[in-house]
């Protein structure tokens, strides 16, 4: 039987790379993604996805895309976390209560509430891989992004410690460090860097790669192929590990 994975955020950007890398790989794989208008575009794309339209800041909604998974393939051996939002860019003391609120929720909560709805298959069969997406951003810590960057330290909190709790159930969790992803997302943040600051694009992306070691961008493949290895037999003795796919950043504005 096929190995089966539930991906958040898989309807666009990296999470349709990941599903689709997955699907590559003979998985069966389940989309869940609150763009309704995307879910459908993916599934119409490929007759290897089902899929759930859903907020992965509800549990209600993650408790109905679980059981559209189930249903689907038959059991969930494998999740990726990939769902979540850039929040505001702004001075910790200009940050709304709710958009600190509504970002925690997303990046943070989101990954709970799905690790939460696929661990106890994963124990009762004693087998399961969770990859959770943070970003590079947790080691520069860029400013004026601290409910990004607290969202994502917690999301590798949340992955070192369901480790060490699930370890002994062979439930492996490990974490990937995007770094300057090759997609629209980093290209829409580069334009508003250069907006805002009367720059062009070019230069502001020339700055980003001047500090990073391989002066590279990062493709959405390559994350997606990390995650793939990570849920794959290769990768059978590893959990609790933070692993940065970005050409070292060495630091960000």
């Amino acid at each position: 039987m096929a190995r089966t994975v539930v991906v958040t955020g898989g309807a666009s950007g990296i999470g349709r790379v990941i599903a689709q890398r997955f699907a590559d790989a003979g998985y069966r794989v389940h989309i869940f993604d609150i763009d309704a208008g995307a879910v459908e575009q993916a599934l119409s794309e490929s007759a290897t996805l089902s899929g759930t339209v859903g907020d992965v800041s509800e549990p209600a909604d993650v408790a109905r895309g679980m059981r559209d998974a189930t249903a689907a393939m038959g059991r969930v051996d494998a999740l990726v976390n990939d769902a979540a939002i850039p929040g505001p860019r702004l001075p910790v003391e200009e940050m709304p209560d709710d958009e600190w609120d509504r970002t925690m929720r997303v990046n943070l909560y989101g990954p709970f509430f799905w690790t939460r709805a696929v661990v106890p298959e994963m124990k009762a069969r004693r087998e399961g891989s969770i990859v959770n997406i943070s970003t590079g951003s947790v080691r520069t810590l860029p400013i004026n992004r601290s409910v990004y960057n607290v969202s994502k330290w917690g999301v590798e909190g949340l992955t070192q410690t369901a480790a060490r709790e699930l370890g002994p159930w062979n439930v492996r969790v490990n974490a990937i460090q995007p770094g300057m992803v090759n997609n629209e997302r980093m290209r829409m943040i580069v334009k508003r860097i250069a907006d805002q600051e009367g720059r062009s694009p070019t230069e502001v992306e020339d700055e980003f790669l001047r500090f990073i070691s391989m002066r590279c961008k990062v493709e959405p493949e390559d994350i997606a192929d990390m995650a793939v290895f990570l849920c794959s037999d290769g990768a059978s003795r590893v959990t609790g590990q933070v692993i940065a796919v970005d050409g070292h950043i060495e630091w960000e504005q």
